[in-house]
C-alpha cells in the first residue's frame, strides 16, 4: 500500500526503493517468484513471496535474520568439468558442489526436487531438505496451491519422477494429494520459513 496507482509504483521502483534477494531492482518488469525476498530499506521491512490459496502468490512479513536465508528447490543436476556437480535452482541460480573424486562423488547428497537453504550473503548452503516422507512441504502449483502439509506417502508414477503422486497431511489431519513437481520441501520437524497465519 505504498502506491495507489501503477505509475506511482513504477516511480518508487525506478527510484531504487526496493530490493529483491538483497539487490536493488529498478525495473517494474523484474519477475518475482516463490521464496523471493522483498526488502524496503527505508522502512526496514522484509517480505517473503509465498504461494497462497486462490491468489497463487502472496507476501508474508519476516524478520531481518530470516531474510538472509532463501529456500531454493533443486530443479535439475548436471555434471560439469572436473566431475563437479552443478545444482540448477528454481529461481535461476546455479550452485557448484565440489567433489574430491569424480568417480565417487560422496559430496553429492542432493536430490532433484529437494530444497537447499541458501545464504544470500555468500551463496553458502546452510541446510538441505530432501523430498521424502515426513518432510513438511508447501504446494506451489495445481489446485492445492498454498497448502502446507507433512508428506505421508510418495507413490511412484509410470512416467517421470516429477509425475509421482504425493499424499500430504495438513495440521488439522486432513490429507490431500498433488504431483511431486508441485511439492516444495520447507522443513523437517517444523517449517524453516514464516508462513501465512493458520497455514501450519
Amino acid at each position: 500500500k505504498y502506491a495507489k496507482t501503477s505509475s506511482e509504483a513504477r516511480r518508487l521502483i525506478a527510484e531504487g526503493n526496493f530490493k529483491v534477494d538483497g539487490r536493488i531492482r529498478r525495473s517494474y518488469k523484474y519477475p518475482i517468484g516463490p521464496m523471493d525476498i522483498i526488502e524496503i530499506p527505508k522502512t526496514s521491512e522484509f517480505y517473503r513471496v509465498i504461494p497462497v490459496p486462490t491468489k497463487v502468490l502472496g507476501l508474508v512479513k519476516i524478520t531481518p535474520e530470516e531474510a538472509g536465508v532463501k529456500p531454493c528447490r533443486i530443479e535439475d543436476k548436471t555434471t560439469i568439468k572436473g566431475g563437479h556437480i552443478q545444482l540448477n535452482l528454481h529461481d535461476g541460480r546455479n550452485v557448484i558442489i565440489r567433489v574430491a573424486d569424480p568417480k565417487n562423488p560422496v559430496e553429492d547428497t542432493y536430490d532433484t526436487l529437494g530444497t537447499i537453504l541458501l545464504s544470500l550473503e555468500d551463496s553458502r548452503i546452510i541446510d538441505y531438505i530432501p523430498p521424502e516422507k515426513d518432510i513438511i512441504a508447501i504446494v506451489i502449483g495445481g489446485r492445492n496451491v498454498g497448502r502446507v502439509g507433512r508428506i505421508v506417502e510418495i507413490i511412484p508414477g509410470a512416467l517421470k519422477k516429477r509425475k509421482y503422486i504425493v499424499t500430504l497431511q495438513d495440521k488439522s489431519g486432513n490429507t490431500f494429494q498433488t504431483s511431486l513437481e508441485y511439492v516444495f520441501p520447507i522443513g523437517r520437524d517444523k517449517p524453516t520459513i514464516t508462513l501465512p497465519e493458520g497455514a501450519w
